[in-house]
């Protein structure tokens, strides 16, 4: 039988708000079973947590590709219309200004090109910055995990999993119940 825990918060008295419950597991082959069984259980908003990279988490937890590629690939697209039409708008048909008898025409391409790639390249970067930022929802200055003294080990020998409050099948109870059959210890309802 585990243990149950309830992680101490000083304003819990004040607004009972869960973050969510955390679990315990005594290796990395014990949580990368129990990220199977949560993926097949059904739950959608929750992690794994541990001291080094598990070989094969992503397919346990049934990740996907990240959506970060899309969002770049977008950012990357706007950055070249942009730089098209900062050059070929003011060049060719607002301010049209033959130099050195070169025509006004779309022949002139070829020197609009370095800014249009580096203006593409620009609007990627950004996109993938800001992208991966509001796709791991930050910044974010302090976590509820990070209240639980227990999980202070997931950076040295410690593998917690965590399922968010947010998640629809969650139901405190029954979670519990959960994480106690899949082998978790130290089971753990955080605050936010």
């Amino acid at each position: 039988m585990s243990d149950t825990l309830t992680a101490p918060h000083p304003a819990a008295a004040e607004a009972e708000q869960t973050f969510g419950i955390a679990a315990e597991f005594p290796s990395a082959a014990a949580l990368f079973h129990a990220a199977e069984k949560c993926r097949d259980h059904g739950f959608k908003k929750w992690d794994v947590h541990s001291p080094f990279p598990i070989h094969g988490m992503d397919e346990a937890m049934g990740l996907g590709n990240s959506k970060v590629s899309l969002i770049a690939l977008c950012a990357a697209c706007t950055g070249t219309v942009l730089a098209v039409m900062l050059e070929f708008i003011p060049s060719l048909w607002l301010y049209p200004l033959i130099v050195h008898g070169k025509p006004l025409t779309f022949v002139t391409v070829p020197a609009f090109f370095p800014v249009i790639f580096e203006f593409t390249v620009l609007c990627c970067a950004f996109g993938c910055l800001f992208g991966m930022l509001a796709l791991n929802r930050l910044p974010r200055w302090n976590h509820p995990l990070f209240n639980w003294e227990r999980f202070a080990k997931f950076s040295d020998d410690g593998f917690f999993l965590s399922i968010e409050a947010d998640d629809p099948k969650f139901q405190e109870n029954r979670t519990r119940e959960f994480l106690e059959g899949i082998g978790a210890k130290n089971i753990t309802l955080i605050y936010e």
